[in-house]
């Protein structure tokens, strides 16, 4: 093989590969001898077909392996002999295959993985931020968990319906006079107040009582999914059948007992530990930003193009999921800022990959294996599938290591800095990770996770293909974010999601 280089610019790398047509057909021959034995042909004993036969059959199949066997070990000698480290998969230019009897001959782009400067990670000044659960917290707590433990019960004759209330009707809903896919019902049960319908349906059932008719007037929302009535007013005849109102049961100690434990103190540890590893995850998200802004200060190198580009789209993909076509557009101005959001993350996580492999930071295999066997519980009755997927496509296992992996260098570099405590109340604390998060672009810009690293032990430790780091959304969007929609009362009790696919066995592409 014989490698030209064609491109050294920054991170750009190019070359051009010649494969002798000789190592080619020597490859061709060797494989009809292994496939002879096997080949099965009218008037000859088993493995006695000729080899010219053989070629006359399947040797442009087999040409075709050949070639592709040959581009893949010229790939794999050119980055090993001049010890390059590819970000991204390399880009080869096959426009057709040689005719036979001439060299084969590829362009082979491609962008390398910069050198990473050293950062000082001994005593990084950071602060803790701690709250204390005192028993007012857990008082609340045990509050909230009564309330979700609510049931209804029938109101008392003449009752007039209030927010809080469930409310029963039947109804059915028109356009112009036309009834609608989805707008009729009977025995719906909708909560007074908790924003199920669309806007300004709940609030016209207020006052109403058992027995009640109503028509209910309004304007089914502009971005509604069903194109057919998004933006018309609708009228719907509702008859309220049942009106039902919340009994909340008591903080006691048979509260305790319904939740399965022996008395209500036992309910007040649960909920204890859970307020304070709860608020522990607080203070260390905001130690974790702190420590990511200390980093992003320190390095400023040149990180590969095709690596932001991924990245990026993992960001716009989810940014623009939901959005109106109008939103989409208002995006666009926001562009060039989550392209250096994309950036950030994709040094960010380079930094973090570095200071991991030098740390000597791994995942082992059993977290790996618990890390698969979470995923595929996901999933049930489909957990062999799910395992098979990851053990078969080794980037998918590196996208569900790389988290961890993350987390394991922040913990090595928490580990290791210089941290000071302050009290504060669960509210200051909320008011400190949220304070750099007025706009949600404004904080991500400043903010955004990296792009997560897999690790030294991963074969594709430099693939930043994460959209669930993704920052959030702009406010103007949170309908769009809503996917369905706001429901009208016949969507107001949706089927029952259908049961997840897991991932294929075999990768496509």
């Amino acid at each position: 093989m014989h490698v030209t280089e064609t491109l050294n610019e920054g991170l750009k790398r190019g070359f051009s590969l010649r494969i002798p047509a000789a190592d080619i057909d020597a490859r061709v021959e060797r494989a009809i001898a292994e496939v002879a034995p096997r080949v099965r042909m009218p008037g000859f004993r088993p493995g006695k077909v000729p080899g010219n036969l053989i070629r006359r059959m399947h040797g442009e199949a087999l040409r075709q392996d050949a070639i592709r066997e040959a581009l893949d070990e010229g790939l794999k000698t050119l980055i090993g002999e001049r010890q390059l480290r590819p970000a991204m998969q390399p880009s080869v230019d096959l426009d057709q295959l040689p005719a036979d009897g001439e060299d084969l001959v590829v362009a082979v782009d491609m962008e390398v993985l910069p050198d990473v400067p050293d950062v000082p990670t001994e005593g990084i000044a950071l602060e803790r931020l701690v709250v204390e659960v005192d028993e007012a917290s857990v008082d609340a707590a045990l509050a909230r968990l009564a309330e979700q433990q609510k049931r209804f019960v029938a109101a008392g004759e003449g009752h007039e319906a209030r927010a809080g209330d469930l409310v029963v009707m039947d109804f059915a809903g028109t356009v112009d006079g036309v009834a609608f896919e989805g707008g009729t019902g009977t025995g719906m049960e909708v909560e007074l107040g908790s924003g199920r319908l669309i806007p300004g349906f709940e609030e016209q059932l207020l006052g109403a009582r058992a027995g009640e008719a109503r028509t209910v007037r309004l304007t089914i929302p502009a971005d509604y999914p069903a194109a057919a009535i998004a933006g018309r007013q609708a009228e719907f005849a509702v008859t309220v059948t049942d009106v039902r109102v919340a009994e909340v049961p008591a903080v006691d100690e048979e509260l305790a007992r319904n939740l399965g434990l022996d008395s209500l103190e036992a309910l007040r540890d649960i909920l204890k530990d859970q307020l304070e590893r709860e608020l522990a995850q607080l203070s260390r998200t905001y130690m974790k930003r702190k420590l990511l802004d200390h980093l992003a200060a320190q390095v400023d190198f040149e990180v590969p193009p095709a690596m932001v580009d991924a990245e990026f789209q993992a960001i716009w993909a989810q940014l623009t999921q939901g959005m109106t076509e109008e939103e989409k557009a208002a995006a666009e101005a926001e562009r060039g800022d989550y392209v250096r959001i994309a950036t950030r993350r994709v040094r960010l996580g380079l930094l973090l990959s570095d200071i991991g492999q030098k740390a000597g930071i791994a995942v082992t295999n059993a977290e790996m294996n618990r890390l698969v066997a979470e995923e595929a519980a996901r999933y049930p009755g489909q957990e062999a599938e799910v395992r098979k997927y990851f053990a078969e496509n080794p980037m998918a296992a590196a996208q569900l290591r790389a988290p961890l992996f993350e987390e394991k260098v922040v913990d090595h570099l928490l580990a290791r800095a210089s941290v000071t405590e302050r009290t504060v109340t669960r509210a200051e604390l909320e008011a400190a990770i949220e304070s750099e998060d007025e706009t949600p672009l404004a904080r991500k810009a400043a903010h955004g996770e990296p792009g997560h690293v897999h690790g030294p032990d991963c074969d594709h430790d430099h693939d930043p293909a994460h959209a669930e780091a993704a920052p959030a959304k702009p406010k103007r969007a949170a309908k769009a974010r809503a996917a369905a929609g706001p429901e009208t009362p016949g969507d107001a009790a949706p089927e029952p999601a259908a049961r997840k696919r897991a991932p294929k066995a075999k990768a496509e592409g």
